[in-house]
């Protein structure tokens, strides 16, 4: 099995080499990341620069290609150029230092790294330990490794991928998993206005959690309660309830 590694956290974070490390040892591992953190950058592409792609070894062991662009890019790369000779299985995109969870999804450039394999019908899956400040990368490598050995690639959708979260305990404190779907977890932001030293005003984003979507499907509920978050997503935007009810209005037609 050849398996392609990103992530946004950049190739040099810890979360990505735990997850080569790991995967190693069950599959032929190709690691193209981002070569700085590339957090909260969503399904950005590079159209307008040039993308570099620069061997990394850690010591005299080649680990992977560090390019100056997204996740996104990252597999684009992978798949279409570096790789282009080769048929990849399985796209990993992770593991990532903190949770993404209910509208984390449109920001994570994790997420967006799996939803740019599964655009390229390449089966993918995003990987988070749910910790910012101390996450367990061993436990989510474990996850990710159980999962492989259990799922048929050949039954994924085409355009379709898995979000999956791990709360950071150990391995042995994980309750299971759970199927779960995209809840509504997401953050009410506000802006703090500042001065910088020459009196100018800047602005810094911070925010507040709502979790207000109740339900034990709820992929928070599920990481609350320890166990393992699965939720398929796809690359698709359509609101099929809102297409039933914007059916009546009589600027549309079926012609």
């Amino acid at each position: 099995m050849r398996i392609l590694i990103t992530n946004d956290d950049g190739i040099m974070s810890e979360g990505i080499a735990t997850l080569a490390r790991e995967i190693s040892k069950i599959a032929e591992v190709h690691v193209v990341a981002p070569d700085v953190e590339r957090s909260a950058t969503g399904h950005a592409i590079t159209i307008r620069n040039p993308l570099w792609a620069k061997e990394v070894k850690f010591g005299n062991e080649f680990f992977g290609y560090a390019v100056n662009g997204t996740p996104a890019d990252c597999v684009k790369l992978g798949v279409q150029a570096i790789l282009k000779d080769k048929k990849v299985d399985l796209v990993l995109s992770g593991i990532n230092k903190g949770a993404n969870l209910g509208t984390d999804l449109m920001y994570s450039g994790t997420v967006s790294g799996a939803l740019e394999g599964a655009l390229m019908e390449v089966p993918s899956i995003a990987i988070s330990s749910c910790s910012n400040s101390n996450p367990n990368f061993s436990s989510a490598a474990k996850v990710v490794i159980e999962l492989i050995e259990k799922l048929d690639l050949n039954e994924f959708p085409k355009f379709s991928a898995l979000n999956v979260n791990v709360p950071a305990v150990t391995y042995d404190e994980l309750k299971g998993y759970k199927l779960t779907r995209q809840s509504k977890r997401r953050f009410q932001d506000f802006f703090e206005a500042r001065k910088d030293p020459f009196g100018n005003t800047y602005y810094w984003m911070l925010g507040e959690i709502i979790e207000d979507d109740p339900g034990e499907d709820a992929d928070y509920y599920a990481v609350r309660s320890n166990y393992v978050s699965v939720t398929p997503i796809t690359i698709f935007y359509n609101d099929l309830k809102f297409m039933e009810k914007l059916k009546n209005l009589f600027l549309f037609n079926d012609n």
